[in-house]
Order: C-alpha cells, then structure tokens, then sequence
C-alpha cells in the first residue's frame, strides 16, 4: 500500500468517526429529551414500534422520540460495524489498534442495545437507565478519542501531567453525568422539592458539581501555565472552560424552575456530552514526534576520490 493510500483511508475513518461522535451526542441529548417528555415507554414493544418499524396512526412527538432514539442507536450499530470490517480487511495498512478498538465499540453498541430492550421491558427502573446512559457516555468518550487519534499525526509523548489530569477530570464529568442521571430517573429531585423527600441524590449531584468544575478548570490552568505545546491546545482547552461555565448554570437554572422547563433540562445533558467529548479528545491528543537527525561520521577510508 502506498503511503498516500494510508493516509487517506485513516482520513475517512477518521472523518466518520468524528460523524459518530455526534451520533452519539444526539443519541444521549435524544434519550434525555425521551425521559424528559416521560416518553420512554411509548413504544411499548421492542425493537420494533407497535409491531413495526415506522409507526403511522400512533406517531406523535412522544412516540416520534423513542422511535428515533432506537433509529440513531440502529445507525450507529451499522456505521461501527462497518468501520469494524474495514479496519479488519485494511488492517495491514491502519494503525495495528483499531481492529480491536472497532470490535470493542461494535460489542459496546450492542450492549447498549440490550440496556435498551431491558428500559423497556422492565418499565424504565431507574439502575437500567442510569447504565444505559453510562454506556453511552463510554461510547462518546471512545470515539471521541479515537477520531483523534485517527485525525492527528501527533506520535510525540505530552507532559508527565497531561494524562492524569485530563482522565481526573473526565471521569469527575461522567461520575457528575451518572449522579444527575440517577437523580432524574428516580425522580429524586421533584420529590425533594415538593416534599422533602429523596434528597440524597440531589444533595450528592450539587455537592459533586462544585469538585469536578474545580478539577476541569485545575487542568485548563496548568495546560496554560506550562505553555508550549500544552498551550497551543487552547481551543479545545478554551472549550471547556465554555462548557462548564454553561453546565453550572443551566443546573442553577434547570433547579430554579424546578425542573418544569424540558428545554433547559435537555440543554444541561447536552452540554454535559459536549464537555465528555472535548475531554477525551484532550486526554488522547500529544505532540507531533520530533526526529532525532543521526550523527553523520566521515571516514577517509569511505571517501571516494573525485576527479575534476
């Protein structure tokens, strides 16, 4: 294979996995708008919708969420299946990874799927769902990094700190997206403001907030701070900052109204996935590898003598 061939088939599965991030994220902001609209079981059957695969008489905007929520997560089972089988026939000519990166995402993807059956089927209990949301919040974070590292021609290595910090603060991000998660799907948060009651969940999402905001923006300072490399990832570093600036207030906002305003509810999970997929790609991106110019020895006896 050429090298030109190479570079052009990362390229595309580059560009399509980046396609499947926001697959993803609409799959997550869609799945909250689900909850949110108590549309989860408005297709009562699985996988199909009323005994089939695009419901007419019963489509309305409740039974139109579920049935696209399971229309993406379909789309998204193809796409990786189909990356998966291209990376096992090119693999010679890919990054000796991804075979095994594709495998797991398409084994993730069904696993969602069966989480997704088991919401369903067993009348949305609040444990299923909350898992369900983390797996798609590994997927997010998954493919997030794998466009870049498919994208990126970066083989350096980044600072000892880089790492650390950026898997801390993603994994306070997911732990945040879980807490919030459980707090919605068990109603949590509407029982303890109308009645004091359930307010764990609550307590333990608004605690958590102020933690993982401190440890995120920790990151983006010491990116700054140490210059170089690190500071030239500034705008997705910038991106963050953005992003939980916005995710703090639309949780103050979303509490305020007491959870009444549907938008503002999906807007927080939606910001929240945003802020899932930029951390992952900071967490996998690094410095373009610097060649070390070999030492060039001249030995008389290697010279040839030139003839004018």
């Amino acid at each position: 294979m050429t090298l030109s061939y190479t570079s052009s088939m990362r390229r595309r599965l580059g560009r399509l996995a980046a396609h499947l991030v926001v697959a993803v994220i609409a799959l997550v902001v869609i799945g909250g708008a689900t909850r949110v609209m108590e549309a989860g079981l408005a297709c009562p059957d699985w996988p199909l919708c009323y005994g089939t695969f695009l419901p007419g008489r019963q489509m309305n905007l409740q039974v139109f969420l579920e049935w696209f929520h399971r229309l993406d997560a379909f789309v998204l089972g193809v796409a990786l299946t189909i990356m998966s089988m291209v990376s096992i026939v090119r693999r010679r000519s890919l990054p000796h990874w991804l075979p095994w990166m594709s495998g797991l995402l398409v084994l993730l993807v069904a696993l969602q799927g069966g989480l997704g059956a088991l919401t369903v089927l067993q009348l949305l209990p609040s444990a299923v769902v909350t898992a369900h949301l983390a797996l798609a919040l590994t997927l997010l974070a998954l493919l997030s990094g794998l466009a870049q590292r498919l994208l990126q021609s970066g083989e350096g290595q980044p600072p000892w700190w880089w790492r650390p910090l950026s898997a801390l603060a993603l994994c306070g991000v997911v732990i945040q997206c879980l807490l919030g998660a459980r707090m919605a799907t068990s109603w949590a948060a509407q029982r303890c403001l109308a009645g004091g009651e359930a307010c764990r969940w609550l307590l333990l999402h608004r605690s958590a907030a102020t933690p993982v905001a401190g440890v995120v923006l920790l990151f983006v300072v010491v990116a700054l701070l140490a210059g170089g490399w690190s500071r030239r990832q500034w705008p997705l570093l910038l991106a963050a900052v953005v992003l939980v600036a916005m995710q703090v207030s639309l949780g103050i906002t979303t509490l305020q109204l007491g959870l009444d305003q549907p938008l503002v509810t999906v807007a927080h999970q939606l910001v929240a996935a945003l802020l899932v997929g930029v951390l992952a790609a900071l967490l996998v991106r690094c410095p373009a590898s610097v060649a070390v110019p070999c030492p060039v020895v001249l030995d008389d006896s290697s010279l040839e003598p030139c003839h004018g």
